[in-house]
């Protein structure tokens, strides 16, 4: 049925690898990064919103970011978007949506996707995710998409599947391995990026706390009376006070026997990084492979780089290769694409010297 189909989006983090573009008071999914003239977490709900009803929607976002999230998706309900106090990895998201959900449709069917990826084959991907569907409502079964790698990626996760079937029984989850590994993966056909968006029964995934992560079931089951109610928010507080971070991967998937993967190819990346993005950018590229505004840019024996300004910003750039300049109005960035892993250092500085205004 229809009506027992819900998406979970999962929209809490902040994008600190978009810094400064990226910031905790506006964070990456309520961004339009790629030029696309949506936001990541608008296209997100649209992908889906082909396959659930817009009432079967639900976001888990920090409280903070409550409005924001209603003010990109009208279409929701004040009741719809859980609000978290403080951020815990996956795990706690993903069981404050199941155990809402449980509440509210014990034979709910569930999928769980982050708000901030890229898919360029949306019914390729819708189809994929019916297929998932249909094999969790007729199987006791967790369910994860697989992404054919198309490189020796160290930043994903993969999953090693058990047979070449469509559908397969995952052998192992493996976090993010080093090149050499990631290239020993590529090469045996046995390995998948883990997108990280699943489907299952909800009454499926609240079994596999109560077995895997015993817990996060007794707190978060404990609050299932007070959802709905006045005094939802405080016992909220309370159970992710006491809750340990922990992501969905480590606490469930690669414990669990019954773990499957449906794997395919539908133009996907998680767009992380700025690198990332400079792949993808919807306006293309200029003839010296520059991801840069069509206007207010003016950029002289530059090559293979990206710039954002602000709107109606002036930039004139020169001799530049390979670069990330980005330009906010409180914060200018320029960083060699190949050490935008540095981002993070900048960040702490940042915070440490001049405190949380610019972060």
């Amino acid at each position: 049925m229809a009506n027992d189909k819900y998406c979970v989006i999962m929209a809490g983090g902040i994008g600190s690898r978009f810094w400064p573009k990226s910031r905790q008071s506006m964070p990456k999914q309520f961004l339009d990064i790629l030029g696309s003239g949506k936001s990541f977490i608008r296209h997100t709900y649209e992908r889906f919103a082909k396959i659930v009803p817009a009432e079967n929607f639900l976001v888990v976002t920090n409280r903070k970011y409550k409005d924001l999230v209603l003010e990109h998706l009208p279409e929701l309900a004040p009741e719809q978007v859980l609000c978290e106090p403080a951020g815990r990895n996956t795990a706690p998201c993903i069981a404050y949506a199941a155990y809402s959900l449980l509440k509210r449709n014990p034979q709910a069917e569930m999928i769980v996707t982050p708000s901030d990826h890229l898919i360029l084959n949306e019914d390729d991907f819708r189809a994929i995710i019916g297929e998932c569907l249909e094999f969790a409502s007729k199987n006791d079964a967790l369910m994860t998409v697989g992404i054919k790698p198309t490189r020796p990626d160290t930043g994903y996760g993969y999953i090693q599947v058990s047979d070449k079937q469509p559908i397969s029984k995952v052998k192992s989850f493996t976090e993010k391995p080093n090149l050499e590994l990631a290239q020993t993966y590529l090469q045996s056909g046995e390995f998948f990026w883990n997108s990280g968006i699943f489907v299952w029964k909800v009454r499926s995934i609240v079994e596999a706390f109560e077995k895997y992560l015993p817990e996060h079931h007794m707190l978060f089951s404990g609050l299932m009376n007070a959802l709905g109610t006045d005094a939802e928010q405080n016992i909220v507080e309370m159970v992710f006070a006491e809750c340990r971070a922990i992501s969905i991967d480590y606490g469930i998937m690669e414990k669990a026997d019954n773990v499957y993967v449906r794997c395919g190819e539908f133009g996907w990346s998680d767009v992380g990084t700025w690198g990332s993005a400079y792949q993808h950018l919807r306006n293309g590229k200029d003839p010296d492979s520059n991801a840069a505004p069509e206007k207010g840019c003016y950029l002289y024996d530059t090559h293979s780089s990206i710039v954002s300004l602000p709107k109606d910003k002036i930039a004139v750039i020169s001799g530049l290769k390979g670069y990330i300049v980005v330009d906010t109005d409180d914060v200018l960035m320029i960083c060699p694409l190949a050490e935008e892993q540095n981002i993070k250092k900048f960040i702490d500085e940042v915070k440490y010297n001049n405190g949380e205004k610019h972060i």
